[in-house]
C-alpha cells in the first residue's frame, strides 16, 4: 500500500473484511489517498465476492474519477482465490488499475512492495529497469534486517533510548569548544522529513556558538518513484531556504539499504569530532560508540543499546508525523538542541 502511494494512486482499495484496512487507512489517507474496502464477510469466504468488489470499483470510479486506482489483496480473498484482474475487467473502468494478489501470508514485509513494482512495471507504470533497481533494494533491506536489523534476533524488547538532553548536550558543547559536528541522514523515503531537522538544528547552533559542520544526505533528486523524489525536493528547498546548501548526497531517499557505504566514507573525509548519523544506523558501517544514533524503531535502539552505543536516541513519532508533511517537521532532538542554545543550558 505504501509503495501504491508513492507511485501517486489516488485510491487504493483492500479486497478484503473492513479490518484489514484499518490502521494503515488512517496514515494513507493523511498522505492523501483515499483508501477503501471492500467489507468482505463470512459469506464471502464460501461463495466468492466478485460482484462485491466490481459493485465498489464502479462506486468509486464514477464517484471519484481517479487516474490510478490500486486494488490489493488480503489473506482472505486471496487464500480463497478471488481473481482481481478479472474482476476490473468486467467492471469495464474508466481509470487504470493496478492489482497486487498478495497477502500477510507471502514472505517478508518487502514482498508486498516487490509485487506492486512488478505490476506496475508491467502496466507500464514504471519502467522494467526501474522496478528491478528497486527489487533489488528491497531485496537488499531485507538482507540488511536479518544480518543486524530487527529481524537479526529471536526478540528485541524495545528501549527508550539516551535522553534528549544528554545528547543536545553533547552536541552544543562540541560545538561551543571550536569542534565539527557531522549530520548523516540515511532516511527511508518520508521519515526523512523528520530525520533531517537535525541537519537545520545543528546548523542553528553552530550559528550561535561556534564551531564547524559537515552534511551528509540521502536526498538526491532525480532518483526514485514520482513521491520520493518529491520528498527529496520538498527537504533540499527547505534546507537551501535556511542557507544549507552544503549537503553532501549519498543517493536517493529509496536507496537507504544500500548507501552505507557511501554515508561510511563521507563521514570518515568530515573527520568530525562528533557524529550523529539519523535514519537507519545500523546500515553504515564503521560506527563509533561515541557516535550519536537517532532513529523512530525502539527495537533498533536495543541493538543499539546492547552493543555499546550510549547516546542512542528515539524519535519514535517521526513516522506517524511525517505522514502530510510537505517540508521538514521539527524533531524533539532538533528542538532540544534549539533549547539548550536559547536557554544557555550547560
Amino acid at each position: 500500500m505504501y509503495t501504491l502511494r508513492d507511485l501517486d494512486v489516488d485510491v487504493i482499495l483492500i479486497h478484503g473484511p473492513a479490518g484489514c484496512g484499518f490502521m494503515p487507512s488512517r496514515r494513507l489517507e493523511e498522505a492523501g489517498v483515499r483508501v477503501m474496502t471492500t467489507g468482505m464477510q463470512e459469506n464471502d469466504l464460501i461463495f466468492g465476492a466478485e460482484e462485491k468488489l466490481i459493485r465498489i470499483l464502479k462506486h468509486i470510479d464514477s464517484n471519484y474519477a481517479p487516474g490510478l486506482i490500486g486494488v490489493v489483496g488480503t489473506c482472505s480473498s486471496m487464500i480463497i482465490g478471488e481473481n482481481l484482474d478479472g474482476a476490473v475487467k468486467k467492471a469495464d473502468l474508466k481509470a487504470k488499475v493496478l492489482c497486487v494478489d498478495v497477502h500477510g501470508c507471502s514472505g517478508p514485509n518487502t514482498s508486498g512492495a516487490i509485487r506492486t513494482l512488478e505490476v506496475a512495471s508491467l502496466g507500464g507504470i514504471i519502467s522494467k529497469e526501474e522496478a528491478d533497481r528497486q527489487i533489488s533494494i528491497l531485496q537488499r533491506a531485507t538482507l540488511v534486517e536479518r544480518e543486524k536489523g530487527l529481524t537479526s534476533r529471536e526478540y528485541l524488547e524495545p528501549h527508550p533510548g539516551a535522553t534528549k538532553l544528554s545528547a543536545a548536550l553533547k552536541i552544543v558543547n562540541t560545538l561551543r569548544g571550536g569542534g565539527k559536528v557531522a549530520v548523516a541522514v540515511n532516511a527511508k523515503k518520508e521519515t526523512a522529513y523528520g530525520f533531517a531537522d537535525l541537519i537545520k538544528a545543528v546548523d542553528y547552533a553552530k550559528m550561535k556558538v561556534g564551531g564547524s559542520s559537515d552534511y551528509i544526505g540521502n536526498f538526491a533528486l532525480d532518483i526514485g518513484l514520482p513521491r520520493i523524489r518529491r520528498y527529496a525536493k520538498d527537504i533540499t528547498d527547505d534546507l537551501v531556504s535556511c542557507g544549507i546548501t552544503n549537503v553532501s548526497i549519498t543517493g536517493g531517499l529509496d536507496e537507504y539499504p544500500v548507501l552505507g557505504e557511501a554515508c561510511s566514507k563521507a563521514l570518515d573525509a568530515s573527520h568530525a569530532d562528533l557524529r550523529i548519523i539519523a535514519g537507519l544506523p545500523h546500515i553504515v558501517p564503521n560506527l563509533k560508540t561515541d557516535d550519536i544514533l537517532v532513529t523512530d524503531q525502539p527495537r533498533e535502539i536495543r541493538n543499539y543499546i546492547d552493543k555499546g552505543f550510549e547516546y542512542s536516541i528515539g524519535e519514535i513519532n517521526t513516522h506517524a508525523a511525517v505522514m502530510s508533511a510537505r517540508s521538514i517537521i521539527p524533531s524533539e532532538l532538533g528542538n532540544t538542541i534549539r533549547e539548550v542554545v536559547d536557554g544557555g543550558i550547560v
